[in-house]
């Protein structure tokens, strides 16, 4: 079997799984941040825990663009920068953030994940700078590029603004939960999940191509229903939480 008929198999295989994992994770929420709890075997800080699982993403994406064959292409170049800011900020930036360093992530967690970075790392840079065409500049003009890279750069200051409303609710030291306000929180209750979703929605239009959408379908997959469980938990915790906050979607759900 050669590589690319691997690679057409391995994607088949990842969307399926994506979509196995979208139902279980209405069942049994992932045992991070609000959601931690025992059983999941041993605990590690939480910076740690968000270095180890992200920085396997930004690492595959850089290693496979080194060795493959459009290193001086500007459309690949243009794409692995957006790639690693992205990733950048969530393995080096982010967890600096946080103001708590108490254990609470999982172990095991922080495993999956980096099998799932390692997975979507592969699958978009082997295909973007190995297996796929060759990529033109004229990509740049291209409808799908541009609607693409404006989503993306949307989504992702969607996403740095609500981690930011998120992070500023604690001082150092505090670990309890308040209702974060402003910005996206104006309309749903994970306006940072969202702004993921419409991030890596307009990386599959600039990519194009089925390993980017197998990348948007495991992110729906993962977030989508943490954050119907997020909406629910907040309900419970506060008697005045805002009514009028849909999950996910302003408006709709």
């Amino acid at each position: 079997m050669d590589e690319r008929v691997f690679y057409d198999w391995l994607v088949i295989a990842w969307m399926a799984l994506a979509v196995v994992t979208f139902v279980a994770l209405f069942f049994v929420t992932a045992p991070y941040g609000r959601f931690t709890r025992g059983g999941w075997g041993p605990r590690l800080g939480a910076r740690w825990g968000w270095i180890l699982m992200e920085s396997p993403s930004l690492i595959a994406m850089v290693v496979l663009f080194a060795i493959g064959d459009q290193r001086s292409n500007p459309v690949a170049i243009v794409l692995l920068i957006l790639w690693a800011v992205h990733y950048f900020h969530r393995s080096f930036v982010y967890p600096f953030r946080l103001h708590s360093s108490r254990p609470s992530m999982a172990l095991s967690v922080v495993l999956m994940a980096v099998v799932f970075n390692v997975g979507n790392g592969y699958l978009n840079g082997r295909y973007l700078f190995f297996l796929g065409p060759d990529l033109q500049t004229s990509w740049f003009a291209d409808p799908r590029f541009i609607i693409g890279f404006v989503l993306f750069v949307g989504g992702y200051v969607l996403n740095q603004h609500s981690d930011k409303v998120l992070i500023g609710l604690r001082q150092p030291g505090e670990t309890c939960y308040k209702i974060p306000r402003g910005g996206g929180y104006r309309f749903v209750s994970c306006p940072n999940y969202l702004g993921e979703m419409v991030e890596w929605a307009g990386w599959a239009l600039m990519a194009w191509n089925l390993g980017a959408l197998a990348f948007l379908v495991w992110t729906i997959a993962n977030l989508a229903p943490r954050a119907f469980r997020t909406h629910r938990w907040y309900r419970q915790q506060f008697s005045d939480y805002p009514r009028e906050r849909k999950a996910l979607i302003p408006f709709v759900l």
